[in-house]
């Protein structure tokens, strides 16, 4: 595999650089079945494309090249968004945008690359290399979601959120939408060499695949549900605090003030009282360790209703980004730290060595960076049940609702989408939360700085919402929850471990069978 890789960079065996900008291309019109858009109409064809067209190249380093300008074309589109935390305080990072845009690409690209080598390795002839693309990108999706304490944003699979396709997600996971996506759009590319009937055959097969997973999802979307026991109402408080604004001394207070003032608004005639008020990510402009009289008026705003706020805490010299639920201001009920951070966003990998020469984690507000905290931690809030809570970057990553101890009553994350900006970044970052909910079959509740604040239920659609740049709160009802997914018992293991045999599979049979194409790498 290695070898191949090297070979790759050899002039010969690379394709000329119009096939590289058309394999971008592609990548850029699969882009377009990521939120906000939602268009996998596009996507799932231009995947196809993909697909046909480097299963076709004679060389496996070839296909290799093929495979990391389409995702480099991919990532340029879908995460274009990466540029806006640098702008921020543009006049101090603003020159690092562009390089944080194209080295985001080049490791999108570097993924997609070792999906298609893998399938270049595997497949002996372009019907069998075909599969091996399809299995070798399921299992490139994999690897990015756990190397490098992982990075599942934008996965293939999560073109079909917002769509009936994704209900698969609660047997499959996010792991099992993208290897289901990449076998359809495989299909075209294996009829190469095959009788008329045949490839109708396998071409037909894949419809009937994708049609039955999307009646099969309006089932469960239709499906009945019994109602809470005891309903819960929750008020989600929406401060809309620009990020460039949000900690300037003329600002604090202003911002602060509105999460007072929406805290206490009297509830929309004939809505009871809620039972717990939240309050976004690093919502507030103290320290939980230091409140300066901060927590006195949060709580006197509540009301004596139990207050979940996003709030920053000192322990020594480190910092934690946290959740807090308190009742009196002398009284913290559950407190949970953050425990999976944003690499170079909320700490730096060295970060202890790095500071000491002015480079720091950009994103944190107080110290160097933050502390990671001990890790997966239900709040026990009473009548109100166990709730998972995940702060902000937390929610992408489907492994860390798995461990904990007993199986939560429902789902809290609070966030900050405003460092995201407003064209696509909040879109796909709502739009995986939706994703978890369906994997869990748990209701989720979302609360975000500037949007967009949300509830979701079990099966991932949203009862009610508040956009993006909008001032308000929402008072609403609690959804039941759905008994365990097959998903939320077994996890990714089990499909990680059938994408790895049917590669290896592959391989062998590949390479004692003939492919009628003739073609051989």
């Amino acid at each position: 595999m290695i070898a191949t890789i090297r070979e790759g960079f050899r002039a010969p065996m690379r394709p000329r650089w119009q096939s590289l900008a058309l394999a971008a291309l592609f990548g850029v019109l699969f882009a377009l079945g990521q939120a906000p858009l939602g268009l996998w109409w596009i996507a799932l064809p231009a995947l196809a494309a993909s697909v046909w067209f480097a299963s076709a190249e004679r060389w496996r380093a070839s296909t290799i090249w093929i495979g990391f300008a389409t995702g480099f074309g991919y990532a340029l589109a879908a995460m274009f968004w990466i540029v806006e935390p640098f702008m921020v305080e543009a006049d101090i990072y603003g020159w690092m945008a562009p390089f944080a845009l194209v080295f985001m690409a080049a490791g999108m690209g570097v993924f997609w690359a070792i999906g298609y080598g893998l399938g270049a390795y595997a497949g002996q002839g372009a019907r069998s290399r075909a599969l091996g693309l399809a299995l070798g990108m399921a299992a490139s999706d994999a690897l990015r979601s756990y190397v490098f304490t992982g990075f599942p944003w934008v996965l293939v699979g999560h073109i079909w959120i917002g769509s009936p396709v994704a209900q698969a997600a609660a047997f499959v996971g996010p792991l099992g939408l993208s290897l289901i996506t990449l076998l359809i759009a495989a299909a075209p590319a294996m009829t190469r060499g095959l009788r008329m009937l045949a490839a109708l055959a396998i071409v037909g097969a894949a419809l009937v695949v994708l049609v039955g997973l999307w009646l099969g999802g309006v089932a469960r979307l239709n499906a009945p549900v019994a109602p809470r026991a005891e309903p819960i109402t929750l008020r989600l408080v929406q401060p809309n605090a620009p990020q460039d604004l949000k900690w300037l001394p003329q600002y604090r207070m202003k911002f602060f003030q509105r999460l007072l003032d929406l805290t206490k608004a009297d509830p929309e005639p004939g809505q009871p009282k809620p039972d717990l008020i939240v309050w976004p990510e690093t919502a507030v402009p103290f320290l939980l360790d230091h409140p300066q009289g901060g927590l006195e008026m949060s709580t006197e705003a509540a009301g004596g209703i139990p207050l979940a706020m996003g709030v920053q805490r000192s322990q020594g010299s480190r910092y934690f980004n946290s959740l807090a639920v308190i009742t009196l201001a002398d009284r913290v009920e559950a407190l949970y730290d953050k425990s999976h951070l944003v690499p170079f966003g909320e700490y730096m990998p060295f970060g202890d060595a790095l500071a000491k020469i002015g480079i720091t984690a950009f994103a944190a507000q107080v110290g160097n960076g933050y502390s990671a905290g001990p890790g997966e931690k239900l709040l026990n809030l009473g009548k109100l049940g166990h709730v998972a809570p995940l702060i902000c970057y937390e929610a992408i990553f489907p492994q860390d609702l798995r461990g904990f101890s007993q199986r939560p009553d429902w789902i809290l994350q609070v966030t900050n989408d405003a460092w995201f900006g407003t064209l696509s970044g909040p879109y796909q970052h709502f739009a995986q939360a939706r994703l978890r909910a369906i994997e869990q079959g748990l209701p989720l509740a979302r609360d975000a700085n500037t949007g967009v604040t949300a509830m979701i239920d079990a099966k991932g659609r949203i009862t009610a919402s508040l956009g993006l740049d909008k001032m308000g709160k929402l008072d609403v009802k609690l959804p039941p929850s759905l008994p365990p997914t097959l998903y939320s018992k077994l996890g990714d293991a089990p499909l990680i471990a059938l994408i790895v045999a049917a590669l290896a599979l592959l391989s062998i049979f590949a390479r004692i069978s003939i492919d009628p194409t003739g073609r051989r790498s």
